[in-house]
């Protein structure tokens, strides 16, 4: 059993902000510490109940292991119901994983997040993008961090199959030599513009803005072909990021649109 010394060590990681000083990060629940334990990466410390580790003999010689009864595991958790393991882990593991990622040689799409800041919203792009097979997501530094718990949970465990860049948004797309989509209100209908959307040869770069105000008016500057999602009903003021870039992607990566 683990330590009231210990248990006290590890509550710290609860605040964000100590996870971020220490460059750490935290995973919880049973689906997505098994994606861990599958993805074979480095762990720090493990903490679960009996039953959990009854189930789990072979767990990496890396971590340290405690076994915790349910009160225990309340002051570990962030979230509303604790669900049987802990886990704390390094955050460069997922550089070093991300170099290990396998890349098939169809034309590539980048998702490219500017100023995203719903948890969310970012969780379930990773995850869509992991969906569909796409590797590689481009942030802004101001968009919400990838190691948000709320983002970490709602991946689904693509956070460990996708490489995530936090870079400078307009260095970076000047010099990516692909074009450039743009979700944008003023952009061309998707189904029914005169040049069907189609994923180019030299693949590309989608953009999603911010939920509130859109890509920024610096980053639209660089975006070769503004696109737009038809609002049929006519009565939503707006769609959800994540729900855009999802049909963006299903759209740019049809195999009818070649």
């Amino acid at each position: 059993m683990i330590s009231k010394n210990k248990l006290k060590e590890l509550a710290v990681y609860k605040q964000q902000k100590r996870c971020d000083e220490d460059s750490l990060f935290v995973v919880e629940g049973i689906k997505m510490c098994d994606e861990i334990l599958a993805a074979n990466v480095p762990i720090k410390v493990i903490c679960a109940t009996f039953s959990w580790l009854s189930t789990h003999s072979n767990l990496p010689s890396s971590a340290e292991v405690f076994e915790v009864d349910a009160d225990s595991l309340e002051r570990l958790s962030s979230m509303r119901t604790p669900n049987e393991v802990w886990m704390l882990l390094e955050r460069n593991i997922l550089t070093i994983n991300s170099n290990n990622l396998q890349f098939d040689n169809k034309p590539s799409l980048t998702i490219v997040l500017d100023h995203l800041q719903d948890p969310g919203n970012m969780g379930t792009i990773i995850r869509t993008a992991d969906w569909f097979g796409i590797r590689h997501i481009v942030c802004s530094q101001g968009t919400v961090s990838c190691f948000n718990p709320k983002v970490i949970q709602s991946t689904m465990g693509g956070l460990f199959r996708t490489k995530i860049e936090y870079v400078d948004l307009i260095e970076y797309l000047s010099n990516c030599g692909k074009p450039i989509f743009g979700a944008l209100l003023d952009g061309e209908n998707i189904w029914n513009s005169p040049t069907p959307l189609r994923m180019p040869d030299q693949g590309a770069m989608l953009v999603i803005g911010n939920e509130s105000r859109g890509i920024s008016p610096e980053i639209q500057k660089l975006v070769s072909q503004r696109v737009l999602i038809p609002n049929i009903g006519g009565t939503a003021e707006s769609l959800n990021a994540a729900v855009a870039c999802s049909i963006l992607i299903a759209h740019l990566l049809d195999p009818r649109n070649v």
